[in-house]
């Protein structure tokens, strides 16, 4: 996950920059809160290094849904919830988790050329350069919810974990 502290605190930053300008929060909130995104960030602990995060769930100046209202009305991003779909196992496989935490961002499907993206953090322009770069292509974004998105990484990685254990010999 170091490789990933850059992105993940650019992200940070110019998602913070991005809800002050939609006057969702406060500066003074801001500021606060990306004291306590580096220093989570210094101990290792980058799921938790999340701006948005901090503003909703610790420091409750923020609500969440608030973030989708501007991402849908502004942006025109319809809403997925990944509990619902089925990620084909090909992009599962070789999903870099790192860096979907970095962005809390998730490519989730593919058609044609076409990629679909389902991230919280939509109006960062960093993780969405950062994706168009990575994928190549077209990409078709879908805002989510941070639960959303924690719980489909959290589900990757116990089943990466439970297939790299040794099977019982019979």
């Amino acid at each position: 996950m170091m490789e990933h502290r850059p992105l993940l605190m650019r992200a940070n930053r110019l998602l913070g920059s991005a809800l002050v300008e939609h006057n969702l929060v406060k500066f003074e909130d801001l500021e606060s809160a990306n004291e306590r995104v580096l220093d989570l960030a210094g101990k290792g602990d980058f799921r938790q290094a999340s701006v948005l995060g901090i503003l909703a769930c610790e420091k409750k100046v923020l609500k969440e849904d608030d973030v989708l209202h501007v991402v849908m009305e502004e942006q025109g991003l319809g809403i997925v919830d990944l509990r619902h779909y089925e990620v084909p196992e090909e992009i599962r496989k070789d999903l870099d988790l790192g860096m979907c935490w970095a962005t809390w961002s998730v490519p989730y499907d593919k058609e044609e050329d076409f990629w679909f993206v389902a991230t919280a953090y939509y109006l960062s322009p960093a993780v969405r350069t950062h994706w168009e770069k990575k994928l190549g292509g077209p990409i078709v974004w879908h805002a989510t919810t941070m639960d959303v998105i924690a719980e489909f990484l959290e589900k990757q990685q116990s089943d990466r974990e439970a297939a790299a254990k040794p099977k019982p010999a019979s």
